[in-house]
């Protein structure tokens, strides 16, 4: 796989000696990669990530993996903040309404594997924009093909089994917080998140299956 460099000076040194212990993977919501691309490379909207994915399989590097890219802002994942410092972001060229092309997947794949392995992330690691922002960030949506990932184990494998407890707010909190999801979010963003990467066509009311990939994904 080909990395072009098109770098960004959206950048800075990651904060308090932190590494990378994440990847945060996006979507672009612009026309096209181009676009993007000089939107996260434009001093003015002091925005950047890592890496840009075009529809077509280009990959362009804009920040080296050892620089704090802006790519996250606000959010938390596990407990931790400043996801920022902690985080390697990924952007894909998609607009949030359509799957995503063959030769994008096939490279993000290859990309991961070797961002994993360089870092020593685990699968566990690669979240989305919206599992870490609930409520403010939607990316990479309801079309992104997490279980492709979990089947490469290039992402947490999720659990297939409700439990037996009827359907509770609080329970269903603490499953999510235990899963990752720690951030000072209503309950209707949180299930809204947990949705978006599980079950992004359900609807209505907490459900048991609402459980299910939580209890048993980690």
């Amino acid at each position: 796989m080909q990395i072009h460099s098109h770098p960004s000076p959206n950048c800075g040194p990651r904060r308090d000696g932190l590494l990378p212990g994440l990847v945060v993977i996006h979507y672009t919501a612009m026309q096209g990669a181009q676009a993007a691309l000089e939107r996260l490379c434009d001093p003015a909207f002091e925005v950047s990530a890592h890496y840009l994915i075009a529809e077509d399989g280009t990959v362009t590097c804009m920040v080296p993996e050892h620089l704090r890219a802006w790519h996250a802002g606000a959010g938390h994942w596990a407990g931790q903040g400043d996801v920022n410092s902690r985080s390697i972001g990924i952007e894909l060229d998609n607009d949030g309404r359509r799957p995503f092309a063959e030769p994008q997947m096939q490279n993000l794949e290859a990309l991961l594997r070797g961002i994993l392995r360089r870092w020593s992330i685990p699968p566990e690691g690669v979240i989305g924009h919206s599992d870490m922002a609930p409520g403010r960030k939607s990316d990479p949506g309801p079309h992104f093909d997490w279980p492709r990932l979990e089947a490469a184990g290039l992402a947490a494998p999720r659990g297939t089994g409700a439990p037996d407890q009827k359907p509770d707010l609080d329970t269903f909190r603490a499953a999510a917080r235990a899963a990752g999801y720690t951030a000072d979010v209503s309950d209707a963003d949180l299930l809204a998140a947990v949705r978006l990467r599980y079950r992004p066509q359900a609807t209505g009311p907490l459900s048991p299956q609402d459980y299910a990939p939580l209890h048993l994904a980690r």
